[in-house]
């Protein structure tokens, strides 16, 4: 029996309470708006579990068209928890990593024009990255990466 492969990762979820603050962090990052729509419906619900419910997406793509972030506010049902401050080392899905062609640019731009904060400070790893996480827009959790 053949076994079907995977083709590609097509997008990365994250629950926001302010698309617009969120869209206006992540395209100060470089991402670009894809669309911006409501979904809802039963048929929605069957693939969540969440049954019928109401959703604000923005799809969010990065300038090469391959990775993107898919922005979504429940307008129904209710946030039920709320997990934008745990620390790095706790368990699930925390971050997500984007390589920048000049780190402290894009340190600089989304402190001043987005309030984000250093989680600790700007390392180098080997011969390879400048690395750093921050906490940005709503409390998430990004990793930068500057390749040398």
């Amino acid at each position: 029996m053949k076994r079907s492969r995977l083709l590609r990762m097509d997008n990365m979820g994250i629950v926001v309470e302010s698309l617009d603050k969120t869209i206006s962090f992540f395209s100060e990052l470089g991402l670009h708006l894809e669309g911006r729509s409501i979904v809802e419906g039963e048929w929605a619900g069957k693939v969540t579990g969440l049954g019928a419910q109401k959703v604000e997406i923005a799809m969010m793509v990065t300038p090469d068209g391959h990775s993107r972030l898919e922005l979504s506010k429940f307008i129904d049902p209710e946030i039920i928890s709320d997990h934008r401050n745990a620390p790095v080392n706790a368990l699930g899905y925390l971050r997500a990593m984007f390589t920048v062609e000049d780190i402290d640019d894009v340190i600089n731009r989304l402190v001043a024009n987005h309030g984000a904060m250093l989680v600790g400070e700007v390392v180098q790893y080997e011969n390879a990255y400048r690395l750093c996480y921050l906490r940005g827009v709503e409390g998430l959790l990004i990793g930068l990466a500057q390749p040398l």
